[in-house]
């Protein structure tokens, strides 16, 4: 068994990777990260407006209708952090594909959605897909940019990100405002085509991504930080349900969060090796992340 410090030589750090893409493919890189990141903030924000429209189309009890939001939000708190795992044992573009690909279909689901139940359970679908596709826009960008234009990519992948974040609940209401009491069925359509061409970008434009079978999953520190980050964000979405925050689930989450860094210190194939905070770019992109999330 390798020693740690052996171990953490082996491990990857977040970087541009020759052959990647070609130089005149990277704004397409670009623009399709901003799209599909776009596309899971947006659906975060503005299907709160057209949650009375929903509930009344679907007779939904006032319970289902905040579970319509709230079943979003939990898989996208809550796996925000397997992608990265995920993408380098498999291919970080395969992954970020079918993350698309799942976002659509679920977008789909939604639109077609027949009772609140069903609504529900797509919403969930749609959260996972929005959890591989907006932590693997950001790391798609850094493995395309070499350090001297990846913070400008940065930089304008994190401003466009908290833009959609905020037109949201505009663009839904405009929506809602052209039609009848169905037309809430059209801001999970319209993912559609914009998924589509997120997609075609990414399966076009990447020219090398292998798998990496032999990079170990940290299970344990998957478990760990799943359980944490879906303890803190049910104990926070109670505030949004009209109760306070409820700090049970938050303070466990919080233990579990701990025992997560406190693992990662000491694990043979850290799912986020923290001396990777030292690096002043990767700090100040996660915490622009980590801000838009606090939005949602």
């Amino acid at each position: 068994m390798p020693s740690q410090g052996a171990a953490a030589t082996t491990v990857k750090k977040p970087g541009h990777v020759p052959g990647f893409c070609a130089p005149e493919a990277r704004p397409f890189i670009l623009f399709s990260a901003i799209l599909a990141s776009a596309l899971g903030f947006i659906d975060g924000t503005l299907v709160a407006i057209a949650l009375p429209a929903m509930r009344d189309g679907l007779n939904a009890t006032l319970v289902q209708a905040q579970w319509i939001n709230n079943g979003y939000l939990l898989p996208l708190s809550a796996l925000i952090l397997i992608d990265g795992a995920i993408g380098d044992r498999y291919g970080l573009a395969r992954v970020f594909a079918a993350g698309i690909a799942g976002f659509m279909l679920a977008s789909l689901a939604c639109a077609v959605a027949p009772t609140p139940e069903t609504l529900i359970m797509a919403r969930v679908f749609q959260g996972i897909g929005a959890a591989v596709m907006v932590p693997g826009s950001l790391a798609l960008i850094a493995r395309a940019y070499p350090s001297a234009e990846r913070g400008r990519a940065i930089g304008i992948w994190a401003a466009a990100s908290a833009l959609t974040t905020a037109l949201g609940p505009i663009l839904g209401g405009l929506v809602l405002s052209f039609g009848g009491p169905e037309m809430w069925r059209l801001l999970f359509a319209i993912n559609l085509p914009l998924g589509a061409l997120a997609l075609w970008m990414i399966l076009t434009k990447v020219a090398a991504d292998p798998a990496r079978p032999d990079h170990s999953l940290d299970l344990p520190g998957a478990a760990l930080i799943t359980g944490a980050l879906a303890l803190i964000a049910l104990g926070l979405t109670s505030a949004s349900e009209g109760h306070a925050v409820n700090w049970t689930p938050a303070l466990v989450g919080a233990a579990l969060f701990a025992g997560f860094l406190a693992w990662e210190t000491r694990s043979p194939s850290p799912m986020v090796p923290l001396d990777l905070f030292r690096n002043p770019g990767f700090s100040a992109a996660n915490g622009a992340t980590f801000l838009i999330y606090f939005a949602l």
